[in-house]
């Protein structure tokens, strides 16, 4: 199961709106920075960022997450010794795993050949087509392409539920663990439900990485809480308020909203007018969207 070694800080570009940020985000960060004098595993591990979990009970928990059935497809990231993809095998109809390092597939094939079910693709997940019929995602990220791999689960048409391992920090900030809610989170929580599962000694990963990491979980929504033109609605009111212009969240909404009606929607939802953003829980974004919202008045632009 691969994770990165090195503790990357969420950078500002992390809460960009998405389709901005894909490009630079694809590409792997260390792929092909040459090492001079290391053995060739050596070289695969700092080029891939790998630390494996071999803890049983994590990864039985990991797999109990993804709430698998017997008819569904799973997508697996970062498969590592396949002691997961095993465990997902035993649960899905099929696991198709992504695994970039070549050595590392070839030898997958090998201790999985046993399990019909298990096709291993040494690719780079992110260049994987979604399939077309319902699915889950599971994986254990190198955290410098979390992000990108949020990203491709949030855009897969018939994904499912994503449940993914990355590092404590970046769990935390997802799902709104310290408090405070991500723009990527609150834009997106119409349709996806995100939710900090448990934490992830990092002394349970071989060799040990510099910080934990965390099981979290990404669910679609059976029924969305919005969905087509109220859902860009809702997407443009966000993004108004997260781009700050304003200072506080009254005042930014006042640029595009009347008084009376942003001062009923702060009430409503249980917003502060000098709340900041991000302690604004989902739910209440979506209150205030109700009350600003009003297709049947002529709207103010």
């Amino acid at each position: 199961m691969h994770h990165h070694h090195h503790h990357h800080h969420m950078s500002s570009s992390d809460e960009q709106p998405r389709p901005r940020r894909r490009n630079q985000d694809r590409q792997h960060p260390n792929q092909n920075r040459p090492v001079l004098g290391r053995t060739e595993r050596d070289r695969n591990r700092r080029q891939f960022g790998q630390n494996f979990l071999r803890d049983r009970k994590t990864i039985a928990r990991i797999a109990e997450t993804a709430e698998l059935r017997p008819d569904l497809p799973v997508l697996e990231a970062g498969p590592g010794e396949g002691l997961l993809t095993r465990e997902l095998a035993d649960r899905a109809r099929q696991v198709t795993s992504y695994e970039i390092d070549p050595r590392l597939a070839k030898s997958l094939r090998e201790k999985l050949s046993g399990h019909p079910n298990i096709e291993v693709v040494n690719a780079d997940f992110l260049t994987a087509e979604p399939p077309p019929e319902p699915f889950a995602f599971v994986g254990a990220i190198p955290y410098g392409i979390t992000s990108a791999i949020v990203d491709w689960c949030l855009e897969a048409p018939t994904i499912e539920t994503a449940t993914m391992v990355t590092q404590l920090e970046f769990a935390r900030k997802r799902t709104g663990d310290y408090g405070r809610w991500s723009r990527l989170t609150v834009m997106t929580w119409p349709l996806f439900e995100w939710e900090f599962v448990e934490k992830v000694d990092r002394r349970l990963f071989k060799p040990v990485p510099k910080v934990d990491s965390a099981i979290m979980r990404l669910r679609r929504r059976a029924e969305p809480l919005l969905e087509g033109a109220a859902l860009e609605r809702y997407e443009s009111m966000v993004e108004l308020c997260f781009t700050g212009v304003g200072g506080n969240i009254q005042a930014s909404l006042l640029r595009k909203y009347p008084r009376r009606r942003v001062e009923a929607a702060l009430d409503h939802a249980g917003v502060g007018g000098g709340a900041v953003v991000a302690y604004v829980r989902p739910e209440q974004w979506l209150r205030l969207f109700e009350r600003l919202d009003q297709k049947n008045e002529p709207r103010l632009e």
